[in-house]
Parts: structure tokens; C-alpha cells; sequence
């Protein structure tokens, strides 16, 4: 019978693992176990902050939307509930791009929302 080399998925594997842990630091790089459990611990860190970073850009785009209407003399809590009375539905990211980067556009739209 024959000879029958062994290792090949498992090596193919350790080679996978270890190519997706290139530019962690220290023994995180180079050494299978630590570099598994690093890699385990990113998709965590990924999968949540995902959801994290809508949070974050909402809260980032509500603080600038309440900039721009200080401005023009409005609050932000009660600015939106006169976009719902009217049932206008436009979100806050485009509410707070169009304050920043078309400051006379959305003057006129303030003022026909008041």
C-alpha cells in the first residue's frame, strides 16, 4: 500500500487563518491559536459596531441639523414635529447635508416648514 500524506486541509486552514490575521500585532500574526481567537473576537467587534455606526452617524447628523436651525431661530425637537404635522418626509442625513453644503436651500425649506 502506498504512503498517504496527511495535513493538507488542516495546513490549508492554519494558511487561511493566519493570511486574515496579517497586520495584527505581536504573536496575533504569527501564531495560530492566538491569531483564531483574534480573528474571533474582530467579527464580534465587526458584527456589532455595524450597528454601532448607524447609531453614530444619526446622532452625528441630529447635532448638525440642530446646528443649522439654531441658526435660523428653531429647535431641533420642534422643527421635526412640524415636518410630521405636515408629513414631510425627508431623513435627517439628507436634513443635515443639505444645512452644510446648501445653506440657502435649506433656509427656504425652514421657512416653509415653519
Amino acid at each position: 500500500m502506498s504512503r498517504v500524506k496527511r495535513g493538507v486541509t488542516a495546513s490549508k486552514r492554519r494558511k487561511k487563518v493566519l493570511k486574515a490575521a496579517k497586520g495584527f500585532m505581536w504573536r496575533r500574526k504569527s501564531t495560530y491559536r492566538a491569531a483564531k481567537e483574534a480573528l474571533l473576537k474582530a467579527g464580534k467587534y465587526a458584527y456589532r459596531d455595524r450597528r454601532v455606526k448607524k447609531r453614530t452617524f444619526r446622532r452625528l447628523w441630529i447635532v448638525r441639523l440642530n446646528a443649522a436651525l439654531r441658526t435660523h431661530g428653531e429647535k431641533y425637537s420642534a422643527f421635526i414635529k412640524k415636518m410630521a404635522d405636515k408629513k414631510v418626509e425627508i431623513d435627517r442625513k439628507t436634513l443635515s447635508e443639505m444645512a452644510a453644503q446648501y445653506p440657502e436651500q435649506f433656509r427656504m425649506f425652514v421657512e416653509k416648514v415653519k
